[in-house]
């Protein structure tokens, strides 16, 4: 149709891609070094903590259809400009690193396809797979979540084909129990909690859909089922994919630092090069649709709080033909190549994991404000309020068991955030808001 609307099917690619990348690619051999076998039960656990957040999110994009900040617009409609600041810088700061993660893990597929083992290429190949991204996205929204649906297309039926092989590989009579032998320390609370936040990440994308709700055609109760959508197939695929990397290499085979885990464990049982090349490629695939989605997330988000005029204006320049906003998409991607270079992909993981658990924490409480001042939208979340206060509490439990350094990067980032913030009033000489909170 001409009417410049993303149908649920696309929108709802658009949600696979951008959670369906260096999840389970890159992300899936980091989870299984931490907790064994017991990765399994931490790509359900967490899912299920996802699906929650996806119908939270669904309701808030139909209360605020128009908005392109997802948590960041949900939190400063119900909360005002300080917790909004925060939330934004966090929540954009937690996207444009997780540009990073994404981009290492193409940078180490394809280093891996051309058998370079010189750490140094796969950064080039990451920066060039961001700017390259970064175009993709200025050409226009429709352009980045049409190409992403083709992307998705060719990531699934790879993974459907890794997992074929890895079962077919097990009937031929490899079946080992001993791969599924989980340590003492991997069996541990911490270590499946150092899994759930590790593989979190994973699940993080599905909310890029409700950057452009208004967009989607059918209104925001169809963006709301894309959204739940998205994270439901991505569940059933992690937990397959998971499964069949276990069957084909014993638990204690991964490292929390392999970037391209599906590979390592195709090469352990001497897999056809062919499946080999095309599982590669596959990632390649994945982490590049996956990069456009972030990159697109981020920059709205950045757009959104410039518009709201809590970031310079110069950064609210938007382009309403290509429904993008260059200057946005342009900060997103120098900042995600700035990010290459802070750590190893568990560390940035996780540090761009803290941005999110804050995020979906403020988002869940905003849905809890809108419905006791009575705004409802188009879609309703089952549950509530029960559902919505099982994910907050879910959320800060994985806050609390996050490394400690990365917590502790979170929490200076927030006191700074807030010193900023009061800064910028000052300077301002903005008058200060005195509210009474007991009679």
């Amino acid at each position: 149709m001409g009417d410049g609307k993303i149908g649920m099917l696309l929108a709802t690619c658009a949600g696979l891609a951008a959670i369906i990348g260096a999840g389970i690619f890159v992300l899936s051999g980091t989870a299984i070094a931490l907790a064994g076998a017991n990765a399994l039960l931490a790509f359900v656990v967490v899912g299920v903590v996802a699906i929650i957040i996806a119908l939270e999110i669904g309701e808030l994009g139909s209360i605020l259809p128009n908005t392109k900040g997802a948590s960041y617009s949900y939190t400063y409609k119900a909360f005002g400009s300080e917790l909004g600041f925060i939330t934004g810088i966090v929540q954009y700061f937690s996207y444009s690193s997780g540009i990073a993660v994404i981009a290492i893990g193409f940078g180490s597929y394809l280093s891996s396809i051309f058998g370079i083992t010189a750490a140094a290429y796969s950064f080039v190949f990451a920066i060039a797979l961001i700017v390259a991204l970064a175009v993709v996205n200025l050409i226009g929204i429709k352009s980045a979540v049409e190409s992403d649906a083709v992307l998705v297309a060719i990531k699934v039926a790879v993974l459907l084909l890794f997992i074929g092989f890895a079962l077919y590989f097990v009937l031929g009579g490899n079946w080992n129990p001993m791969n599924f032998q989980t340590t003492a320390e991997q069996g541990s609370i911490s270590s499946l909690f150092a899994a759930s936040i590790a593989i979190f990440f994973a699940y993080s994308g599905f909310q890029t859909v409700s950057t452009f709700t208004a967009r989607v055609r059918g209104g925001p109760g169809k963006a709301a089922l894309s959204i739940l959508l998205s994270v439901v197939i991505s569940i059933a695929l992690y937990v397959l994919v998971v499964f069949a990397l276990i069957l084909l290499l014993p638990t204690n085979q991964y490292t929390v630092s392999v970037a391209d885990p599906l590979a390592l464990a195709l090469q352990s049982v001497h897999a056809p090069s062919w499946l080999e090349l095309l599982v590669a490629i596959g990632a390649l695939i994945a982490t590049a649709s996956a990069t456009i989605a972030r990159i697109l997330a981020s920059s709205r988000v950045l757009y959104q709080m410039a518009a709201d005029k809590l970031l310079p204006k110069q950064i609210a320049t938007f382009n309403k033909k290509r429904d993008v906003a260059p200057n946005a998409i342009i900060i997103s991607s120098i900042i995600g190549i700035v990010m290459l270079f802070s750590g190893n992909i568990y560390e940035i993981a996780s540090i761009s994991n803290f941005g999110l658990l804050f995020a979906y924490m403020m988002a869940g409480l905003a849905l809890i404000h809108f419905r006791q001042r009575g705004k409802v939208g188009s879609f309703k979340m089952p549950g509530y309020p029960y559902l919505p206060a099982i994910s907050i509490i879910a959320l800060l439990g994985f806050m609390l068991g996050m490394p400690t350094e990365s917590l502790v990067i979170g929490v200076i980032l927030i006191l700074s955030l807030i010193i900023i913030y009061y800064v910028l009033i000052e300077a301002r000489h903005k008058k200060t808001i005195r509210r009474k909170l007991f009679a």
